[in-house]
């Protein structure tokens, strides 16, 4: 009994000094990442932005690194490589300060990864991967050799002129909705590129003959009603340009689509006044083939059933489900002034007034970044809204009862301008030359991109787009665009559809709709040519005159 007594309390004795070994033993101290920094400036989000070729990264902890595990839990990569580092220890280790053993390349995307198995000196583990992400400076010099602002501004057409000239569907004529898509050809990019074909005669980039041989296959094919399907004289937004086929722009938009179906007229008729050789078979063939489209357009049809307004689309299938009125502000002024224009369906001016201007209800009248903004939504949406309409339609000088569409065209753009400016989101890139915010690609897709709806992609088309209304604004981008991101955003057809360097993003693609623009308002802003044919039409002044519409030019 007594050696069960005492080996019991040796048992008691054991334990109690395990339990006093164990409480008089440090706690493990949490480890976690605290902040980071690049040269010294604290990084918010753990995204750098403009960092230079030998950046200083330094990341601090809640503990001392036990520096053993450096090696194996610290990388940088970058295009696709994993780069040779150097680092070393400041804070009593507690922070790591990191760099590169060559320097980084400019514009270019790097991640410095941390593990989750680094540990602190007590032993703990992080736990969680941490990941910063730099983006390297813009590289300043020129990538191209310097030229004249004119012969940039040649080139800038010449090259983007090769979108509708060397890229065309070879049996239609007709343009495609983008460079990526060799089946769907555009109805109102068409219209477009007809303009920058015309542009390409003006700039000795073709012969009128090779221009004329070109639109009559175009006409032709777009006349063929036993090929190419219209819809009380509408087009599809999308035409199957070896077939002639409409090609569904959505599950309901098989039918006629009157805006898109405007923005190609626009372009025939300038092509109409352009080619005025009377002693020419194919420019007389073409000019009355054209005459033949123009006069089948049912303007009076859209308004659905005699309503006071243009109905944007019809269906044979599905009539009027999709029911999107045409009214204003927006892209489609166009649309009421061929309406009103017609010789053979001419709308009255109580649906101009009732249906695209709501009596006035599309007037704003406020002031953003120093500048009234005459019509349209808050800061004036979309630079396209000032682009599509006004290829044709000369806007100086040109008035109703609404506005002064001089002013509205130079205050949208300047607002645009000075937004990218001010750039309230903080993106990374935005300046006084690199700014445009309009309808474009985008990382994730396709996206209306405006002041209130920017998420950080830069549209060339835009700026460029906008010369005659903001020509200094929009030649500093020009320049930037093409000198400095050139060899990133310049390519075989122009500059590329669209950019974020918030994002690091330069899109491969094309698009019609904002390629012909460049061309054209360029050339607007270089002669007026386009403005100047247009407005020449006897029923186009007739329309804007019905309208209540002035101008010097009328």
């Amino acid at each position: 009994m007594k050696k069960l007594f005492i080996f019991s309390l040796a048992l008691i004795l054991f334990a109690s000094c395990k339990k006093d070994s164990s409480s008089n033993k440090p706690a493990g101290t949490p480890f976690k990442f605290v902040s980071a920094s690049v040269n010294n400036v604290p990084i918010n989000g753990l995204n750098a932005f403009n960092v230079n070729a030998n950046p200083v990264i330094a990341i601090t902890f809640s503990a001392p690194i036990d520096t053993t595990t450096t090696a194996a839990n610290i990388s940088l990569t970058g295009n696709s490589n994993t780069l040779a580092i150097h680092y070393s220890y400041a804070n009593n280790d507690s922070t790591l300060i990191i760099q590169s053993n060559t320097p980084l390349q400019t514009l270019s995307n790097y991640t410095l990864t941390v593990l989750e198995y680094l540990k602190s000196k007590t032993d703990s583990i992080l736990k969680v991967n941490t990941y910063v992400h730099l983006i390297t400076a813009i590289d300043s010099t020129d990538k191209f050799q310097q030229i004249s602002d004119s012969a940039l501004l040649t080139l800038v057409q010449q090259q983007t002129f090769k979108y509708f000239w060397d890229n065309a569907n070879p049996v239609s004529g007709m343009a495609r909705e983008r460079n990526s898509d060799a089946v769907t050809d555009a109805t109102g990019g068409t219209g477009f590129g007809v303009m920058g074909i015309i542009t390409g005669v003006n700039r000795n980039f073709i012969s009128r003959t090779q221009a004329t041989t070109r639109l009559l296959t175009l006409v032709n094919f777009l006349n063929d009603t036993t090929k190419v399907k219209r819809y009380h004289g509408a087009f599809s937004h999308w035409i199957n340009g070896a077939t002639g086929a409409t090609i569904p722009f959505g599950t309901l938009d098989n039918g006629g689509d009157i805006v898109e179906t405007s923005y190609l007229l626009e372009g025939l008729l300038c092509a109409r006044q352009y080619f005025n050789n009377t002693a020419d078979a194919n420019e007389t063939s073409l000019r009355n083939t054209i005459d033949s489209i123009w006069y089948h357009v049912d303007w009076n049809w859209y308004r659905q059933n005699n309503q006071n307004v243009l109905t944007w689309n019809w269906s044979p299938n599905y009539n009027w489900s999709i029911n999107v009125q045409v009214s204003g502000w927006d892209e489609a002024l166009i649309t009421y002034v061929l309406a009103a224009s017609s010789p053979t369906n001419a709308i009255p001016k109580i649906v101009y007034d009732n249906g695209w201007a709501h009596n006035g209800g599309m007037k704003n009248g406020n002031k953003y970044y120093g500048y009234t903004l005459p019509l349209g939504p808050d800061k004036g949406g979309p630079l396209f809204f000032e682009h599509y309409s006004f290829m044709g339609i000369n806007p100086n000088g040109l008035a109703d009862a609404y506005a002064k569409y001089d002013t509205q065209t130079v205050n949208h753009s300047q607002i645009n301008y000075q937004y990218c400016i001010a750039n309230p989101h903080g993106y990374y890139g935005y300046s006084s030359q690199c700014w445009g915010l309009t309808a474009s690609d985008v990382p994730s897709g396709y996206n209306a991109n405006e002041p209130d709806n920017d998420i950080g992609v830069i549209s060339p088309t835009a700026a460029v787009s906008s010369l005659p209304y903001t020509p200094v604004a929009s030649m500093q981008a020009i320049r930037f665009f093409y000198y400095k991101l050139g060899d990133k955003l310049w390519g075989q057809y122009g500059f590329k559809d669209a950019f974020s360097l918030q994002q690091l993003w330069f899109d491969n693609d094309y698009l019609a709709i904002d390629q012909g623009p460049q061309i054209a308002m360029i050339e607007n802003y270089r002669s007026g040519l386009l403005w100047s044919l247009f407005t020449s039409c006897p029923e186009i002044k007739t329309g804007l005159q019905n309208l209540g519409f002035t101008a010097p030019y009328l």
